[in-house]
């Protein structure tokens, strides 16, 4: 399915978001707070997923994706990371099953090359299993990086021998990790800050930011219901004016 931009044409806006995108940040600060090891506070992330994943299919989101790990956050520090892996293999191996029986399509973006091969065998079973999925569309960012994700689409075109002519924005898209999916109407981010930190920075053009002090362990269907409340309060323009839009709604 072809999926409308939102620079060169106007996306349908539904009252209800299609697709989410969320930076799922604070479950270092949260098992903090609770003095506690960071992992404890990835493992009771892993918790709010899967009740984030509900709550979008009981919504009628047909689209989430979660920021699990970016390209940058092997700089923590050795033992963090080794245990975000571990982590990895036990949300899969536990989880996978739960999603096929919820009807949910699981999908792992990112460059997955640096991923061990236990991972990487669990990430094509689980995609395998669940592709024909139709309920809701899980993609886990993993690996990932916006500029990244540009990048190498580039370089698939350029690989292309039977290229010719200039690239266009549909060229390079279609070559994008999510290239499949609309583009997000609502990015949350949890935790307090106030940025996008190298995430589908092709793909959030026009999306609707949304920024709450939540730790992401303590998010839950109340506060996704908030995120969503002020998504739909905003005025969806696209370029356009106010008056237009007041215009369009009164076309019969």
């Amino acid at each position: 399915m072809i999926f409308k931009s939102s620079t060169t044409e106007i996306p349908e806006v539904r009252n209800v978001p299609s697709h989410i995108a969320i930076i799922m940040d604070g479950n270092g600060r949260w098992a903090k707070q609770r003095f506690m090891p960071r992992v404890a506070g990835h493992k009771r992330g892993v918790e709010t997923v899967r009740d984030v994943v509900k709550a979008c299919i009981e919504r009628g989101v047909e689209h989430l994706t979660l920021f699990a790990f970016s390209s940058e956050n092997w700089r923590r520090p050795e033992d963090e990371v080794s245990k975000l892996m571990e982590l990895f293999v036990m949300a899969l191996e536990r989880e996978v099953g739960k999603l096929h029986k919820n009807g949910v399509r699981l999908r792992i973006v990112g460059d997955l090359a640096r991923f061990g091969p236990q991972l990487n065998r669990l990430i094509a079973e689980g995609e395998t299993l669940t592709r024909n999925n139709r309920r809701l569309t899980l993609n886990v960012a993993a690996n990932y990086g916006g500029r990244w994700d540009i990048l190498q689409a580039v370089n698939r075109l350029m690989a292309d021998p039977n290229r010719q002519g200039a690239v266009t924005e549909a060229d390079l898209a279609s070559g994008l990790c999510l290239s499949d999916a609309p583009e997000p109407d609502l990015f949350i981010r949890t935790g307090g800050e106030k940025r996008i930190s190298n995430f589908l920075l092709w793909q959030l053009a026009y999306t609707e930011l949304y920024f709450t002090d939540t730790l992401w362990p303590d998010f839950d269907e109340a506060a996704l219901d908030a995120a969503i409340a002020s998504y739909q309060k905003r005025e969806r323009r696209f370029g356009r004016t106010s008056e237009q839009l007041s215009e369009t709604v009164k076309e019969p």
